[in-house]
């Protein structure tokens, strides 16, 4: 800690200021004691963390432990470890010039222990922010060492410097994130020399680049992520390098809808409408997070490549885009979803999902309708019984039908709502609250959830659905029964 507001710009400034050097470590540690006394979220946007791996992680943290998460995609891996660079402090100073952000008080590389040998406290520093002290590398097969260690710099060589001194090095990315954290993406993806070279410098703090061998102890925490099916796979990472991440800490997707909605409430894209507004029915909201539960949950999809938290936020946003569109169309001030509008999820969840080989005589498009109906069936039975709509049903029963479609305008169910016998007093689970805005998105729920529980049928017609009692398409004129 400085006891001067003036930043000091040489080490004997440096010196008389009364700044301590810590280590990485010794920093986080610091950071994250004082966070924990103050009782401040430490990862405020990772929702669904907070009693399972941020504790161990600030565990990892108290004992210095290099660190690495294993989970499938889209569990927030990344977001986490690059949310530890809050951890550092504001700035540090290091040598004016150095690659590898040499610490004043202790250099490590040629040039800065001669730049401090030569100047002693008039060696000149500069002040490194916390930005510059995160590094991250998405890990890849061609990934080579010069890239992660470092290479011989050729121009360095021709300006007439032997090939064995250091300064003809060019340093990689992990000697430059010295005094900081390195992050690697995927790391199983890496080949095994690489990973070798990468144990050495993690471990034996050496650097071996053409034959030419040199000490490096940096100060510098390293995490890493992996999908856990590669990570434990014989042959996808040397044992010597799994064994150097003390710290493993296991991540996984949102464990409640309410998490996951949360999560999706949060990351969905936020436009500007003008003078619409958006409103959001609970239940389908509820329904587009159960599309990516039942996911986790099919057989016909991979489970280890996982479904992404993204499914349901891009499901979300497609969702909202067809209700917007019709909105615009139909001149209304209020965009709101409703079930008809789930057709467009289709184009968001089949790049998102791999179909395991014993379903792939089905194709994406088949598994995702399937997916949908079996959310709209979960989310319909936990407001009612099918038994509560009996009297609807009898309606259906004496010849009635509805024709719904994601570009029928609103009042046509404010027309329908009071001739459908029953419906109006069931609706009332749903708390709509006082205006109808929500009654087409609640009509088109109910009749759904009867069509999965066999209790009405219901037949597309190009474009539009119609919900009847027999499998016999009715005219598509006026229904006498609604009249």
């Amino acid at each position: 800690m400085m006891r001067s507001a003036r930043k000091p710009r040489t080490l004997g400034e440096l010196k008389d200021s009364g700044y301590t050097p810590l280590t990485i470590r010794e920093e986080l540690r610091k950071n994250l004691i004082f966070r924990l006394e103050q009782g401040t979220p430490l990862f405020p946007q990772m929702t669904g963390y907070e009693h399972t791996v941020i504790p161990k992680l600030e565990n990892a943290l108290l004992a210095g432990h290099d660190i690495i998460l294993l989970g499938e995609r889209g569990q927030g891996k990344t977001r986490l470890i690059r949310s530890l660079a809050g951890l550092l402090d504001e700035e540090i100073p290091i040598i004016r010039g150095s690659e590898v952000s040499d610490n004043p008080f202790a250099p490590i590389s040629r040039y800065g222990i001669e730049m401090v040998a030569d100047l002693q406290d008039k060696t000149e520093i500069e002040w490194l922010p916390r930005s510059r002290r995160y590094t991250e590398k998405l890990a890849t097969s061609d990934t080579t060492s010069a890239e992660l260690i470092g290479e011989i710099d050729p121009i360095k060589v021709a300006e007439g410097r032997y090939l064995s001194d250091e300064l003809t090095i060019h340093f990689g990315l992990i000697p430059r994130a010295n005094r900081g954290i390195f992050a690697i993406n995927e790391l199983p993806d890496l080949s095994e020399k690489v990973q070798v070279g990468l144990f050495n410098i993690l471990e034996e703090r050496d650097i071996q680049i053409k034959g030419y061998k040199m000490q490096l102890p940096l100060d510098i925490l390293v995490v890493a992520t992996a999908n856990p099916e590669d990570y434990t796979s014989r042959g996808r990472i040397i044992t010597p390098l799994k064994d150097r991440y003390a710290a493993h800490i296991t991540t996984h997707y949102p464990m409640t809808r309410e998490v996951e909605m949360a999560i999706v409430s949060r990351e969905a894209a936020h436009h500007q409408r003008g003078e619409r507004t958006l409103v959001i029915p609970q239940f389908l909201a509820e329904v587009i997070s159960e599309i990516t539960f039942q996911a986790r949950r099919s057989p016909d999809i991979s489970q280890v490549s996982g479904v992404s938290v993204r499914m349901t936020i891009s499901n979300m946003e497609s969702l909202i885009s067809n209700a917007e569109k019709r909105a615009i169309l139909q001149k209304q001030p209020v965009i709101i979803p409703r079930i008809t509008d789930l057709e467009a999820v289709l184009a968001s969840s089949e790049g998102k999902l791999e179909l395991e080989y014993a379903g792939q005589n089905k194709s994406v498009a088949q598994v995702v309708r399937g997916l949908i109906d079996q959310a709209v069936l979960t989310v319909f039975n936990e407001y009612w019984d099918v038994e509560d709509f009996e009297a609807l049903v009898g309606c259906f029963q004496n010849g009635w039908w509805v024709e719904v479609s994601d570009q029928v305008p609103d009042n046509h169910y404010q027309v329908l709502l009071p001739k459908l016998k029953g419906l109006e007093s069931c609706l009332l689970k749903l708390d709509l609250g006082p205006s109808n805005e929500m009654v087409p998105a609640a009509v088109e729920f109910v009749l759904e959830g009867l069509a999965l529980h066999e209790k009405l049928n219901k037949d597309r017609v190009d474009d539009k659905v119609i919900f009847n009692e027999t499998r016999q398409i009715q005219p598509m004129g006026r229904n006498p029964e609604m009249a």
